[in-house]
């Protein structure tokens, strides 16, 4: 029996020890197919970056008119419809022109009793003239009558400039649009008594296409314009109509203006695009959101989160090679463009970048590369 218990025991012990192999053997052949940790990346290629600067803007009028009447009447026609369009030269109002026309007419008869006195006066110096060459007449007398001559010319003179006066008034009864745009409400109405002096236009006429919009910059923002002006000549100018929808306006304008001086209260400077507004959309007054377009060149973008800043204020990416491999890669920038560096130096097209999982990884690490996708949430 006893024989038979160390049997059975030396059996169990040679199990165990064969089990427990199994297990380690087990455990070694999984830790060999562990899967390489999964990376997104970003496949770096150059592209067009537009260097802007967004300023906001409000819309001005490039001509805009405040109709005043220049003589006083009472008002007895208004011959326009408000918000109509208008051309130059076509009448507004009317004002009562009865006591300017009688004022005329005034005018015109003191200027043919003017005329009519002349030709008397001139006949009679005329006369004078044979008399005294016949010693008729003394010289005294003869200069007289010339003299009467010569003033009643000067009468004519003033008796004419009373006529073109009153006829200046008489016109004036007529109230035109002094430029061609959009007007707005009338702001009397017939039967009111107008003035010359009055500080109350009659109406309002604004040209609409084109238009300005003006903005402000700093002055120290105004140097990197003020080279792009100067190498184009003018910028392109967007703007946006809506910043809750990011609807865009149809239309682009061009910077055209920019003041030579910095205002001491605020330090900026001031700017003035000219857009085109065939539909009227752009009203002034109307506040919108402005891009500028400085400049266009070929960059290669890299997410700044895909960055990483040494110890020495050096920036590396962590990229992918032919091999799936990971490989430190060393980048210079020379700026940024919204969420991005813009790098000059140290990657090239076709490389790839990892944006998510860099982290997890080191140099020599094998990696199952997986496309990044920008709007997705890492």
């Amino acid at each position: 029996m006893r024989k038979l218990f160390l049997t059975a025991v030396a059996a169990i012990s040679l199990a165990g020890v064969s089990g427990c192999s199994d297990q380690s053997e087990q455990s070694a052949a999984s830790q060999g197919a562990a899967p390489a940790p999964t990376v997104s990346v970003l496949t770096v290629a150059t592209q067009n970056v537009k260097h802007t600067v967004t300023l906001p803007g409000r819309v001005t009028p490039i001509q805009q008119s405040h109709v005043r009447p220049q003589v006083e009447g009472v008002l007895v026609k208004r011959l326009f419809e408000e918000g109509a369009l208008v051309e130059r030269g076509q009448q507004l109002f009317q004002i009562d022109d009865a006591r300017y026309s009688a004022q005329l007419a005034s005018a015109k008869a003191d200027l043919k009793s003017a005329q009519a006195n002349l030709k008397t006066l001139e006949a009679r110096a005329a006369r004078y003239k044979d008399l005294l060459s016949r010693n008729a007449v003394s010289q005294q007398e003869y200069d007289d009558a010339l003299a009467e001559s010569e003033q009643a010319e000067a009468q004519i003179s003033v008796a004419q400039a009373a006529v073109d006066l009153a006829q200046v008034d008489l016109d004036y009864t007529k109230v035109y649009a002094p430029i061609s745009g959009q007007i707005g409400r009338s702001f009397v109405t017939v039967g009111s008594l107008v003035t010359a002096s009055q500080e109350q236009q009659l109406a309002t006429i604004t040209q609409l296409d084109p238009v300005y919009v003006d903005m402000q910059q700093s002055g120290k923002g105004m140097i990197t314009l003020r080279r792009a002006m100067q190498a184009q000549g003018f910028l392109p100018v967007s703007v946006m109509l809506d910043e809750t929808s990011g609807e865009m306006y149809d239309h682009t304008g061009q910077l055209k203006f920019s003041e030579v001086t910095v205002d001491e209260s605020t330090g900026a400077v001031a700017l003035r695009a000219e857009l085109p507004n065939p539909d009227s959309l752009l009203m002034p007054g109307m506040f919108v959101k402005t891009t500028v377009l400085m400049s266009e060149s070929p960059e290669i973008l890299v997410p700044q989160r895909a960055t990483s800043r040494q110890p020495d204020g050096s920036i590396i990416v962590m990229t992918v090679n032919a091999q799936d491999t990971v490989e430190a890669t060393p980048i210079t920038v020379s700026g940024s463009y919204e969420d991005k560096y813009m790098v000059s130096s140290g990657l090239t097209d076709g490389n790839r970048v990892i944006v998510t999982g860099y982290q997890k990884v080191k140099p020599g690490s094998k990696v199952n590369a997986t496309p990044w996708q920008s709007t997705s949430a890492q």
